[in-house]
């Protein structure tokens, strides 16, 4: 089977998890795109896919305006995996019946496996494995033709199969790390059953992207913007390694950048990668704009629109650009719009919400279906040195997002500060690159203290430490004490204006990795 041949659709009824449904299997080097649940029958095979998987939700099935697919989806001759709302789903369209559970099942549970063969390949039957629930309906029976292959205590029928017209269906979530061997459920479907191969790698996307660029651009020119952060840079390299001297990379000073950020950025991509970069001090601009906004979503859209206008600016300097570049992710795009299906917009991001409407230049967004790590494999890929590859995610709208409240510089300044005394603490711990995140927030409140016999009345920081695959799910991390009393110590003593550093336990879900 070849590359372009290969392809898993996942059909998006909504639920959080759909991107790293989308994820995994992408982990397993077969590509996937998701698509919303109300595509067209013509559209969907017209896309030619492997197979298909439907996503969770939160819907029932007997909801009013519950998301439904077409019944003949399941006859277009291609492997389905239901999952949850998916099972549920294609056993209410082909038969079967599904109600309300009698005690709901949310959380950890245990699937004993009925029958090993195809989906359950590798696991003994009988046996049991460690699987994440979140449902309040369950199917009570299958639809004609299908066969139980799982149970639980609460779902005696917890996956089911037609093993003749390769349809299937699980209760539980493989796709989430709480289920251990969800991965290999998943590798069994894309494999045994759809018989799709592991061609699916950054090598080839760099390729592939290379070819894309220069038909898409032609003989017209392109800016990137640049912030330093892995995937502008990543995206920068690439551009360039596919169009040369039609690309000139723009670096905005916005005024929400971390400690020496501006100097450092300008510093590398010029000397060490050779890119055609304009730097910008646009820094008062911004900050101008920015003074006394306390609502995150105006300013990632003062941020956004800024960002723009500097760009129209600096294009207008350059001649006719036609292209604007931008490292925009998978995850910046679905946190930001429904951008293929119902999953619930949680905040805009400012490469995506916060574009205004009216933009003279278009879009060029390599990584616009990427994960981070997918990104960093093409950072090393193109050879970029490891440190740039593996500086942790930074947002955006910067320290904007991470000052609560109203922004000014004096709040920046000190932020910027605790902020670095926590990047230079983690490095020295080794312990910087083995966590997703880990970063100061400013609060918006004061507490007493006590300094040098003295009564203080200064500002909090929230230190945020999380580690996490992909930033769709994370969890907080258990640092050492003692790395925690050092970081509490120099900020206390080094910042002025800061009396009390807190730690934030909170995962995401419920809580998601920014504060803002």
């Amino acid at each position: 089977m070849q590359l372009e041949q290969q392809k898993i659709l996942i059909l998006d009824f909504g639920s959080q998890y759909t991107q790293l449904i989308a994820r995994r299997v992408r982990e397993a080097k077969v590509y996937s795109e998701i698509h919303p649940f109300n595509i067209s029958l013509k559209k969907l095979t017209a896309l030619k896919p492997s197979g298909i998987i439907l996503s969770g939700g939160p819907s029932s099935v007997y909801d009013q305006g519950a998301p439904i697919i077409a019944a003949e989806t399941f006859d277009i001759g291609v492997p389905v995996l239901g999952i949850c709302y998916g099972m549920q789903l294609t056993s209410h369209l082909l038969g079967g019946k599904v109600s309300p559970c009698s005690m709901r099942e949310y959380g950890k549970a245990e699937l004993t496996i009925d029958a090993n063969d195809d989906l359950f390949k590798s696991f003994a039957t009988g046996s049991t494995l460690k699987v994440w629930m979140s449902h309040g309906d369950r199917l009570e029976i299958v639809p004609p033709g299908f066969e139980s292959i799982g149970h639980s205590g609460n779902s005696p029928l917890a996956a089911m199969r037609n093993k003749e017209h390769r349809i299937y269906g699980v209760q539980f979530h493989p796709e989430v790390v709480h289920t251990p061997q969800g991965r290999q459920i998943l590798e069994n479907f894309i494999f045994t059953i759809c018989g799709c191969e592991p061609v699916w790698t950054m090598k080839s996307f760099i390729q592939q992207s290379i070819e894309s660029i220069r038909a898409t651009v032609g003989d017209k020119k392109v800016i990137c913007g640049c912030s330093g952060g892995v995937d502008s840079t990543v995206a920068a390299v690439l551009i360039d390694k596919a169009i040369g001297r039609q690309l000139t990379s723009i670096f905005v000073d916005n005024g929400v950048l971390r400690k020496n950020e501006f100097e450092t950025v300008s510093r590398l991509l010029r000397e060490t990668f050779s890119i055609n970069l304009v730097a910008v001090d646009a820094a008062r601009r911004f900050l101008e704009k920015l003074s006394g906004i306390s609502d995150p979503e105006l300013k990632r859209k003062i941020i956004g629109n800024e960002f723009i206008a500097v760009f129209d600016e600096e294009a207008s300097k350059l001649g006719t650009i036609d292209f604007l570049a931008q490292g925009t992710l998978y995850p910046d795009v679905i946190e930001s719009v429904s951008f293929k299906g119902p999953s619930a917009t949680i905040k805009s991001h400012h490469n995506v919400g916060g574009l205004p409407e009216k933009m003279h230049l278009t879009l060029l967004e390599p990584f616009r279906e990427l994960f981070k790590d997918e990104v960093r494999e093409i950072g090393k890929e193109l050879g970029i040195p490891d440190d740039l590859i593996q500086r942790q995610p930074f947002p955006g709208p910067g320290l904007a997002i991470r000052l609560i409240g109203p922004v000014s510089e004096p709040d920046l300044k000190l932020l910027r500060e605790a902020d670095a005394i926590i990047i230079e603490e983690f490095k020295n711990a080794g312990l910087y690159h083995s966590v997703w995140q880990s970063f100061a927030v400013l609060l918006p409140i004061k507490t007493v203290g006590v300094m040098g016999d003295e009564r203080t009345y200064e500002k909090v920081i929230v230190l945020r430490a999380v580690e996490s695959v992909d930033g769709m799910t994370a969890d907080w991390v258990k640092l050492p004490y003692d790395l925690l009393d050092r970081i509490s110590s120099r900020i206390i003593n080094e910042v002025k204006g800061v009396n009390r550093v807190t730690y934030d336990i909170s995962s995401k879900p419920p809580s998601t990795i920014e504060w803002e």
